[in-house]
């Protein structure tokens, strides 16, 4: 796989539907609670039955009859006022329970109660949207029904008297409130006989404690150990990365294609979430690895080096924390899972330098530029690997910057490997490189690596007297296996003796004139990036 080193559109909400219309019955004010909640009016008991049959439709109204005589008819119910939810789905609380809606029979223009109205359920459509160093693909969404049926209140029984209507009305304000009021509230009783009642809030929502293991607890310890560097070359030109303490001596690890503009002659600052900025310098670079290590000047005497995890012992779906400077927003903490592991990746800074090759952890955790060099956690905030590189759809289009962010493929050096390298530059001030003394197509659909027909600068492809040579491999012949590790490419092949040591034993699987052969060899060693 080849990187570069280092907004989906929203639907549109669904629209409400119309409300049903209300019948002119249901049409007339209705009143509400002081607590801001619909609450349904009591008719008050009647002194007296109404006639038995209502008039006929179209008959002459009866005389008028004053209240004195006969005391009738009440007052005619106002229908239950509406639920202001009942005509909108509800996107933000999809389970708020509905209250009546206005309605109220043709058949029945008097009932009491009226019968409850059909209620509408909604359907979301849904909706799809498309969607490399570290400095540096679509998806599709479906939507289902949504919302359930809205139960019908019940209209609460009158009591006696006004003293009755009183308490129900009291007793409806109070659940209204306690449904937009939030988790809790607090009756304080009163000794006199006024029968008011005093809600209270909580004032506190209770201390936060956040264990070493959360996400919180694993940041609060790494950030202080995580610098941004700026790296500035001779002519002005740089950029932003991150690199995280090694050891107590000042020394910081990063990405190599993070410092090369400070290589020969350039500034290198690293800063620390506190705030205290230190000038650096460039112990050692592995352009292959893109590995490099820096050290503070005058730096402090109580650096805290992050505590270096086993990358082999990683599994698929272990979480991960990566801490790094996206787009230069320094101390900027994000999430993930280890996705994939040994994923050969071969990278560049976009400069035309040679190439990196990793054998990679491949994260979700969201990468972008700037946080090259930046360290990848597990869930005890043991540092397993170092961002490096990212796979990114194009970046063109309107408004382009020319850089390309995360989407969710992001890779990271092993730290085993790293450590080894790091420990190299900082011992002698250039790296070492496992090699087998032969050299391979880089093309990437070759089905294994094959070794060329003629070496860099007219050489001869196989190394005499090297690995390679010892072992009996020649030109033409297809690796198609380290141990137990399927090799479909050359820089597959490159990153995989990079994850090992000089000296180290392995068995190769080739292919010769249609015929598997099996092999072992002690791999070699190079000094320098030449």
């Amino acid at each position: 796989m080849s990187t570069e080193n280092e907004g989906t559109a929203v639907p549109p909400a669904p629209s409400a539907p119309p409300v049903p219309v209300a019948s002119p019955e249901a049409s007339r004010p209705h009143p509400t609670s002081d607590a801001g909640a619909p609450t349904t009016p009591l008719p008050p008991t009647p002194s007296a039955p109404p006639p038995a049959t209502p008039p006929a439709p179209g008959a002459a109204p009866a005389a008028p009859v004053s209240a004195a005589e006969a005391g009738w008819p009440p007052p005619a119910p106002s229908a239950p006022p509406q639920d202001p939810y009942a005509g909108a789905p509800q996107a933000a609380h999809p389970g708020h329970p509905g209250g009546p809606t206005a309605g109220g029979g043709a058949d029945a223009p008097g009932a009491w109660p009226p019968p409850p109205p059909a209620t509408p359920s909604y359907a979301d459509p849904g909706a799809g949207a498309g969607a490399g160093t570290a400095e540096g693909v679509g998806g599709a969404g479906g939507g289902s029904d949504w919302g359930t049926t809205y139960a019908q209140h019940p209209a609460p029984k009158a009591g006696r008297g006004r003293g009755g209507l009183v308490a129900a009305v009291l007793v409806a304000a109070l659940a209204a409130g306690g449904l937009g009021g939030g988790l809790g509230y607090t009756l304080a009783k009163n000794d006199d006989t006024s029968g008011s009642t005093t809600v209270s809030a909580s004032d506190s929502g209770g201390s936060v404690k956040r264990d070493p293991g959360t996400v919180a607890g694993v940041a609060a310890k790494a950030l202080p150990s995580t610098v941004t560097i700026e790296a500035e070359s001779t002519n002005g030109e740089g950029g932003t990365g991150t690199g995280f303490v090694f050891d107590t001596q000042g020394h910081i690890v990063t990405n190599n294609h993070v410092v090369a503009d400070a290589v020969d002659g350039g500034k290198l600052t690293a800063t620390f979430p506190d705030g205290k900025k230190y000038n650096a310098e460039v112990v050692g670079h592995a352009q292959g690895y893109d590995v490099a290590v820096i050290k503070l000047k005058s730096a402090p005497s109580d650096l805290k080096p992050l505590t270096l995890g086993n990358s082999d012992k990683v599994a698929v779906g272990d979480s991960t924390i990566a801490i790094g400077a996206p787009f230069g927003l320094s101390n900027t903490v994000t999430t993930g899972i280890i996705s994939a592991k040994n994923r050969p990746v071969a990278s560049s800074d976009g400069t035309g330098s040679n190439a990196s090759y990793m054998s990679a952890l491949q994260t979700d955790a969201s990468i972008n530029p700037g946080n090259s060099g930046g360290p990848l956690l597990d869930a005890q905030g043991n540092v397993i690997g170092i961002n490096s590189a990212i796979q990114s759809a194009s970046s063109g289009g309107l408004g382009s910057t020319g850089q390309a962010g995360s989407i969710g493929l992001g890779f990271a050096i092993p730290i085993n490997q790293a450590k080894y390298v790091a420990q190299q530059l900082i011992k002698t001030g250039k790296p070492v490189y496992a090699k087998i003394g032969a050299s391979v197509s880089l093309e990437e659909s070759a089905g294994g690596a094959k070794i060329s027909d003629q070496g860099s600068g007219g050489t001869e492809a196989v190394e005499a007297g090297g690995p390679a040579a010892q072992a009996g491999l020649k030109s033409g012949d297809v690796i198609t296996k380290l141990d137990d590790r399927v090799i479909d490419s050359g820089p597959t092949l490159i990153g995989e003796i990079w994850t090992h040591k000089p000296g180290d034993k392995v068995t190769l699987t080739y292919e010769r004139g249609g015929k598997t052969h099996t092999v072992d060899l002690t791999l070699g060693s190079r000094t320098g990036d030449s």
